[in-house]
């Protein structure tokens, strides 16, 4: 189950304790003391497993968390907190926490609650993709990016789903075409590929002229970005 948890807090203390006794259980840890800080580690890699501070030298937690559930909806987030008011924990809770636990705490039973709030948010990652802030949902057939749906074409959402179930992997055109047509009745299968991925492209890359996603390798076809 260990997975990475990214926890944000300004007491460089509590973080070093945390730190050592979460890596020690399995876990990769990154910690900041402040939003800025973490904002830029959410920007290169979504953790399993959010802890964060209410109250932080650049941010509020409750606002912080509403915010994130609008931009990730199935990042799990616990809040670590001195605010023991029962008014404080629903506050939190309505924010958007998966859980909320007081300082000061247990150490164990901080562990033991990840451990939990892992289990319920991870019974069905198999079925999901996440990288970054895009996200696709294998069940349900549904791809959002920062928290909205898009609305892809049956073939798009195939092509989606094939490039990032390989990502890292340069597929050919043929690849493609093996995967998504089983007939061969079309005259230019290179052309009708470049097409849905320019489609493709223009619904989840920031800049569709300089993809950061799907990725062309230059007289082979392409590959989503490792």
């Amino acid at each position: 189950m260990p997975g990475y948890i990214l926890i944000v807090d300004d007491d460089m203390d509590i973080l070093s304790v945390l730190r050592a006794n979460l890596e020690l259980h399995g876990f990769t840890v990154k910690t900041s003391q402040n939003w800025t800080s973490a904002e830029r580690e959410l920007s290169v890699s979504v953790p399993d497993l959010l802890i964060l501070d209410i109250m932080l030298p650049d941010g509020n937690g409750v606002e912080i968390c509403r915010s994130l559930r609008e931009r990730f909806p199935d990042l799990p987030i616990m809040m670590l907190t001195a605010k023991d008011k029962v008014s404080d924990k629903v506050i939190g809770l309505e924010s958007g926490a998966d859980d909320y636990i007081v300082k000061p705490f247990e150490t164990l039973e901080l562990i033991a609650r990840i451990r939990a709030c892992l289990r319920r948010t991870r019974h069905d990652l198999s079925e999901r993709i996440v990288i970054d802030d895009l996200v696709i949902d294998l069940k349900r057939r549904v791809v959002t990016l920062k928290g909205k749906d898009l609305v892809l074409t049956p073939k798009e959402y195939d092509l989606l789903s094939y490039l990032v179930s390989h990502r890292g992997e340069v597929l050919t055109r043929e690849n493609i075409r093996k995967h998504l047509w089983k007939e061969s009745s079309i005259y230019s299968w290179s052309r009708v590929i470049d097409v849905h991925i320019q489609h493709l492209r223009q619904k989840i890359e920031k800049n569709p002229s300089k993809p950061a996603y799907i990725l062309t390798v230059p007289g082979v076809g392409y590959k989503f970005k490792p």
